[in-house]
């Protein structure tokens, strides 16, 4: 599928201010299931430096300095890309991988130790991956297909342009969340079975919702021993084929923010508002 998306993003501010150094996650992911055609991301107003270089995870970093004041901040992220992977599941698992809790070799074990770590969640989050666990009979991949299709069926889905996600617990309780929300209680879950997870942020071809103005998506990606990272949608209840661009994965939900940045002046304020263009075509 080919795409071209464009996503301007501004900041106004009521009196003009001095910016801090920025960083954009805008660039999408080059990692075999998508390649990039053409790229551009213009800044205003004009950094004094910018810098762009692979982060620990694999994302295109682009660092912003700024020199003087200025009353807003532009940037618009434009690019063609086509996605190649028309199949999720065109892999085999390895033999020992089938089986829950998830055994990696100790080559990968070290590597994807930060992504098996859950944190400590409370119990009742515990009590859920264990139930999904023996409703599967632990097999692995009944049991992300299970995962997924209970976010999907069982928890509302609700918009939210702005904010961290929410803790899994309380994505829980609320029975409702947004993508974000989802992705990491989808993450959480499975992580406490062993199974190493990240969370992902990027654009899809469908909407989650009838309205007409877009959204950046967020889904969660699990490493599964030959087949590689591999992506799953609760939002849509589906696994991530050829239908989503990624632009940044990592192991927390904040170092895959598409912006990051400050700005100081004595009593400034800002306000965001943003546009996001997607077509497609086969």
């Amino acid at each position: 599928m080919h795409f071209e998306i464009e996503h301007v993003t501004s900041y106004s501010y009521n009196r003009p201010v001095h910016l801090g150094p920025h960083v954009l996650r805008l660039t999408p992911r080059c990692d075999g299931s998508q390649q990039l055609l053409e790229y551009s991301c213009k800044v205003s107003p004009r950094p004094s430096l910018q810098s762009s270089a692979l982060d620990a995870e694999g994302n295109v970093v682009t660092r912003l300095w700024f020199i003087g004041e200025t009353p807003e901040l532009r940037i618009a992220s434009t690019f063609r890309l086509e996605t190649l992977q028309d199949n999720p599941y065109d892999y085999l698992l390895e033999t020992p991988a089938t089986r829950l809790p998830m055994p990696y070799n100790e080559r990968e074990a070290p590597l994807l130790a930060p992504y098996r770590y859950p944190g400590t969640p409370p119990a009742k989050v515990i009590a859920l991956a264990m139930q999904l666990a023996r409703r599967s009979s632990r097999n692995t991949l009944a049991f992300l297909n299970d995962l997924n299709d209970m976010l999907h069926g069982d928890f509302e889905r609700e918009i939210r342009p702005t904010g961290p996600p929410q803790p899994p617990e309380v994505t829980l309780d609320r029975g409702r969340g947004a993508c974000r929300d989802l992705a990491v209680l989808f993450i959480t879950i499975c992580r406490l079975e062993g199974i190493a997870a990240r969370f992902v942020s990027g654009y899809q071809a469908r909407a989650e919702t009838e309205r007409p103005r877009r959204y950046l998506h967020a889904w969660p990606e699990v490493y599964l021993p030959g087949g590689g990272w591999r992506g799953y949608d609760p939002s849509h209840g589906s696994a991530v084929a050829n239908a989503h661009v990624s632009v940044a994965a990592a192991c927390s939900a904040a170092d895959a923010a598409p912006i990051e940045g400050s700005f100081y002046g004595a009593g400034a304020s800002s306000s965001l508002d943003y546009s996001l263009g997607i077509k497609t075509r086969p």
